[in-house]
């Protein structure tokens, strides 16, 4: 069992200032284990809206949660958002005897209404799987294999991990997808997924995918949109500056956990992952999903040019404009497409991470940062 300790400070400290907290992630990332570090599912402020009994407790909800104090969780809160004009008055209580917190999928939809009914009222709070400070560094290449679900990450081997991936991918497209109003059999939109996956850290065009499946490209867009919305997909949009060169104008593709994306390309274990020509591009968004977990920047996007000038990641963080570059590779060495980016971008910093284990200068501002680094977050990234 993995300690989610950082989270759980951060879910705590936000049930201290906002009355209603929401936690908000794909399913099965450790929300609800999270949550009953809080309060037990025995308890009567715990609500599960899969659970029969917590529907009927909540057939009038009103009367259900009127007289509760304290801290009341309600999970899967996305099944009823009708609930969201009830907790808006039981928010607004002086003085309030209770918070709180509500699980559920991530979704534009479920944002939205929970936004427009509890504006003022709530704080959100995304989470995701493991990340690599969670399992530790030791653990990297398992990590990356495997992904960072918690039942995958600790499965006993990488067969049983494997396993659980095939089942946690049927259930999400048999079960999940439907529940957010997208009709479309299962079979099609796994074979749009797999072909993301073959898309993963490239330029994301509509075309191709929807020409193979004789959808439209409107549809291959919703498609994608709705695996962005949910979590599964990160679309990373592009960086636009006053520059007289022609910029990327499209977001480019990835698929947000490693280990699905490598069922997907039908990568079993290590060897395969290693020997797979998808592998740097494997490397490169893993890397970009770590960093971001770890600074947890205020924005994030990609830049390139149509010249070929390109850097993996820009983000803003507290003001400054920062740059990452995903290199797997023994010894990185500065590259023309560093030096541009920097002078024409006005980084403050490139961190060009690697796998080894030691820092050193490529130029000023530009550094060789060992994987290890995001461990510590911005400090040990940036220095």
């Amino acid at each position: 069992m993995i300690k989610r300790v950082e989270l759980t400070q951060r879910v705590r400290k936000a049930l201290s200032r906002s009355r209603v907290v929401a936690l908000i992630g794909p399913r099965q990332c450790g929300k609800t284990t999270l949550a009953r570090e809080f309060v037990s599912p025995d308890s009567h402020n715990y609500f599960d809206l899969e659970d029969p009994l917590s529907l009927a407790r909540l057939n009038e909800p009103m009367t259900a949660l009127k007289d509760l104090k304290g801290l009341i969780v309600i999970d899967e809160v996305h099944r009823s958002p009708d609930l969201y004009t009830v907790l808006r008055v039981l928010a607004d209580r002086r003085p309030l005897p209770a918070r709180f917190l509500l699980l559920g999928s991530a979704s534009s939809e479920l944002l939205r209404q929970t936004s427009e009914s509890l504006a003022g009222r709530l704080e959100t709070i995304t989470m995701g799987g493991f990340s690599i400070s969670e399992v530790g560094v030791k653990s990297h290449s398992r990590h990356w294999l495997r992904g960072s679900f918690p039942l995958s990450c600790l499965a006993k081997n990488d067969k049983d991990s494997l396993a659980w991936r095939k089942n946690f991918i049927q259930t999400f497209l048999e079960r999940d997808v439907p529940q957010f109003g997208l009709r479309v059999p299962a079979t099609t939109l796994l074979r749009f997924w797999t072909m993301l996956a073959h898309y993963n850290g490239q330029i994301w065009n509509a075309a191709e995918p929807a020409r193979s499946l004789g959808i439209s490209e409107s549809s291959a867009r919703r498609y994608a949109d709705l695996l962005a919305d949910l979590l599964m997909v990160r679309q990373l949009q592009p960086w636009h500056t006053n520059l007289k060169k022609r910029q990327v104008k499209a977001p480019k593709i990835y698929i947000r956990d490693t280990g699905l994306l490598h069922l997907l390309l039908g990568i079993r274990d290590e060897n395969d992952l290693l020997s797979n020509p998808k592998c740097g591009a494997s490397w490169e968004g893993y890397v970009i999903e770590e960093t971001i977990k770890a600074l947890e920047p205020d924005e994030a996007y990609f830049w390139a040019t149509h010249a070929g000038a390109e850097i993996d990641l820009v983000m803003v963080k507290d003001g400054r404009l920062l740059g990452v570059e995903c290199k797997r590779v023994d010894a990185p060495r500065l590259t023309p497409s560093m030096r541009i980016a920097r002078d024409e971008l006005r980084l403050e910093q490139i961190a060009v991470i690697y796998p080894g284990s030691r820092r050193y200068s490529l130029a000023d501002g530009v550094s060789a940062v060992p994987f290890q680094a995001i461990v510590e977050g911005g400090k040990g990234i940036f220095q």
